[in-house]
């Protein structure tokens, strides 16, 4: 059996978690019948886009090109901020069943590249305007066209002219099962320079609500020659260790819903889950912890890149704690490399000698996709229901506003 198949058979037999750590994480959460708290059922209206970012999902993450634990206890994805976006990027956008003249639909450009079943190596590509992303402008024209008509996409608005652009490609290869490689590499497709602020984010999924589950945390562990480390507990999970490779500052607010944006309400934290984008956006230095804990971080990058260059970001998520002599990214190069390597092998037995080698990148892509679209989803219906006051044998009974 080639490396992959090994992993594969120990996976099966319980030798080895291969699979514990994957793309588990949905694109996007909000609006959809996962996080549906409306009276009427009617979840695309009932909690738009712009509530995503400040509200703690209960049943589920989002993110770019992420990943989690298999039981989504502990998330790590992408987020970007090109200067001119009205918020950060961390999750798709897509117009909603009403807004779209064909319904439901995603207007980003993102690719699955490669796969390998356990996750071992893995290759995303988001493609990242260099202008302010179009949100308003996409929502008002698909709105005005009728069914007949086609649908106005993001490459229509215009930002995506003169290559102003970046490709982020992000890759994933596991030293071991608990023991996760990441690199990021941000090229700029564009005529000039420009700046990008790249966020690599660790948070929790917020199980802890209503003092449900024992309150997990992240911290800064150290700061040395090679980087940051971010600390992460959790009672079920355990402890994690993010590694940050270069200068990146860290920052950290909590994975709870910001009450006091989208209902007025006081909210009950200091810190909040749209902290890092106020910090990030508008300069608001109070929106993120100081004393760097939290249950959301993040490590900001300010990359400024030349026309046609490209700038890589390496950071590890382990088990490994570090130690005076931890070396974490001594054997980064090696591992990717052999990682790659053996995806090539395990494709090379799977895909048909006969195709040719653009039919066979076809197929291959094709798998990646299928392997990068699994997602967690966690509904607790009996939970769910009592929690709203809702009883399904009293219809009376109705769930109070969340």
């Amino acid at each position: 059996m080639n490396a992959e198949q090994q992993r594969l058979e120990a996976a099966r037999i319980k030798a080895a978690p291969w699979r514990k750590w994957g793309p588990y994480l949905s694109e996007r959460q909000w609006g959809t019948v996962r996080e549906d708290y409306s009276e009427s059922g009617d979840a695309w209206n009932s909690f738009p886009h712009d509530h995503a970012r400040s509200r703690a999902y209960r049943w589920g993450e989002d993110g770019l090109a992420g990943i989690s634990d298999d039981q989504q206890r502990l998330c790590f994805a992408l987020a970007l901020w090109n200067g001119q976006d009205p918020i950060i990027k961390e999750r798709l956008f897509g117009l909603t069943n009403s807004e779209g003249n064909h319904g439901e639909d995603v207007k980003e450009y993102y690719f699955y590249l490669d796969s390998t079943p356990t996750h071992s190596y893995m290759k995303y590509l988001y493609k990242y305007p260099q202008a302010a992303y179009p949100y308003d402008n996409i929502v008002a024209i698909n709105r005005q066209r009728s069914r007949t008509e086609l649908e106005y996409e993001l490459l229509d608005t215009g930002v995506f002219d003169d290559d102003r652009y970046f490709d982020v490609f992000v890759e994933y290869a596991k030293a071991s099962p608990e023991d996760i490689l990441v690199e990021i590499t941000v090229c700029n497709r564009g005529p000039a320079p420009a700046t990008l602020h790249l966020l690599p984010t660790l948070w929790f999924r917020n199980l802890w609500m209503g003092g449900s589950a024992l309150r997990p945390g992240l911290r800064q562990a150290a700061t040395g020659p090679t980087g940051g480390v971010i600390a992460a507990r959790d009672p079920a999970l355990g402890e994690r260790f993010l590694y940050v490779d270069g200068q990146a500052e860290l920052l950290f607010t909590e994975n709870e819903t910001n009450s006091a944006r989208l209902v007025g309400v006081p909210n009950p934290t200091a810190f909040v889950k749209d902290g890092i984008n106020d910090y990030v956006v508008h300069g608001r230095k109070s929106a993120v912890n100081a004393a760097h804990t939290g249950t959301k971080a993040a490590a900001l990058y300010a990359l400024h890149v030349g026309a046609g260059a490209s700038q890589t970001v390496r950071l590890r998520l382990s088990d490994a704690a570090p130690t005076a002599s931890t070396t974490v990214f001594g054997d980064f190069a090696t591992v990717l490399r052999t990682r790659r390597r053996e995806a090539d092998e395990f494709y090379a037995e799977v895909i048909p000698k006969k195709l040719s080698p653009d039919e066979a990148t076809v197929m291959r892509q094709a798998l990646a996709g299928m392997l990068w679209s699994k997602q967690f989803y966690h509904y607790d219906v009996d939970r769910w229901l009592t929690e709203h006051g809702a009883d399904p044998f009293n219809p009376s009974r109705h769930a109070p506003p969340n």
